[in-house]
């Protein structure tokens, strides 16, 4: 005979994760570095590919601080998720002005971001163990105005100056031997 006692299901593990991965960007989205660090391992890792690898969630909470400052009206937006038992990945989008404070020793320059990225993240036992978070860091840099527009003059010039400092070395080292 069949247990007529009402059962409690476990959500599947997938679905576990992915809950998971989908609060932490909620938190990243309403720009709480607080509670995005709860969602961490005390000895996780984030690697921000084009930046720095962040160990802890203190050091993960001060670095969303400081983007968030330089960056006072950021959105983010997560486009889609994928997720199985032990990862997530998240596809994002970040759009905002570099208008507050410094950011990785730049100082603001007023202009508006556009970004698209995306995080994988390992998630165990509801708690982040580690992220790779990838986005175009020149494509960062040419938008906040470090780097020049591409396809620019100046673009241009730095191209074909690195080309030609590339072609002296390539014929010093033929000649040397190198």
């Amino acid at each position: 005979m069949a247990d007529t006692k009402t059962r409690t299901r476990r959500p599947p593990k997938r679905k576990l994760v992915e809950e998971h991965a989908r609060s932490y960007f909620e938190a990243l989205a309403g720009r709480n570095p607080d509670a995005m660090a709860g969602h961490w391992s005390s000895d996780g890792v984030a690697d921000i590919v084009p930046l720095a690898v962040l160990r802890g969630p203190d050091e993960i909470k001060a670095f969303f601080r400081d983007l968030f400052a330089a960056f006072p009206a950021l959105e983010t937006t997560v486009t889609r998720v994928v997720a199985d038992d032990k990862h997530a990945t998240v596809e994002w989008r970040m759009v905002g002005t570099f208008s507050g404070a410094p950011f990785q020793e730049i100082e603001p320059t007023g202009r508006r971001v556009d970004l698209r990225g995306l995080d994988l993240l390992e998630i165990r036992e509801q708690v982040i163990l580690s992220n790779t978070a990838y986005y175009d860091g020149a494509e960062f840099a040419r938008q906040v105005g470090l780097l020049p527009p591409r396809e620019s003059g100046a673009d241009r010039a730095i191209r074909n100056a690195f080309n030609a400092v590339t072609k002296v070395r390539r014929a010093v080292s033929e000649r040397t031997g190198s």
